[in-house]
């Protein structure tokens, strides 16, 4: 055969293959990259309502995490504490609150994460200082003592959580949500309270890129 009957035949049988894949994918082609992991990070504010042995508590938390394929977050959380214990120090003669700051690693497994709400698991692994702060602030006449080693008291947290996210756009993500904190034991002057367990629940904002580059399946054909 000569070679332009060659080519005319390579060409007429690459034309029906490529028409029939067409036919069998409906006018798209399929890449097998799967494999991509998309990535993100964000940064996060929250604040929460709970309680400490039936006292109103209130916690601030800030979060620094890295989000892999929109399903599993990793980073820092930070937490600050405050809770109206109104309890009593006959060595200062005044009632005191509880103030703790603690903070450590975040873990959070996402669920649903296509959808527009999804649903989360946070957990915080941390450790932190627990000490009592006079609760008279209206008091002109009050001046916080400095804090000694004798007045703080170190504590490791625990806190896990469920939370729902919900996926406002790229760049921008709301959760609700609750947590239950479990700490060790704390021993400071007066001693009514033992730990700092106890359930919280609130809002939040992300702030970040949640999808650094989309995996692409299909590509559709112009």
């Amino acid at each position: 055969m000569k070679p332009l009957q060659i080519s005319l035949l390579l060409y007429f049988f690459l034309s029906a293959f490529y028409s029939h894949a067409q036919e069998e994918t409906g006018d798209y082609l399929e890449f097998n990259d799967r494999k991509n992991v998309v990535h993100g990070v964000y940064l996060g504010l929250s604040t929460r309502l709970g309680e400490i042995d039936g006292n109103n508590t209130y916690v601030g938390e800030l979060k620094v995490a890295y989000v892999a394929n929109q399903q599993f977050e990793v980073g820092f959380a930070g937490n600050f504490l405050y809770s109206e214990q109104d309890i009593y120090n006959d060595q200062r003669g005044r009632f005191e609150d509880i103030i703790v700051a603690y903070g450590g690693l975040h873990l959070e497994p996402i669920f649903f994460s296509k959808k527009l709400v999804n649903l989360s698991f946070p957990l915080l692994i941390g450790a932190g200082g627990v000490g009592y702060v006079e609760n008279n602030f209206r008091d002109p006449d009050y001046i916080e003592e400095d804090l000694t080693g004798d007045d703080i008291n170190a504590v490791f947290v625990a806190e896990p959580g469920v939370s729902a996210l919900f996926n406002i756009s790229r760049y921008l993500q709301l959760e609700a949500g609750v947590k239950y904190r479990f700490s060790s034991r704390i021993n400071l002057p007066p001693t009514r309270t033992v730990n700092i367990n106890g359930f919280s629940a609130g809002i939040g904002i992300k702030v970040g890129v949640f999808n650094m580059g989309r995996n692409r399946y299909k590509k559709n054909i112009q």
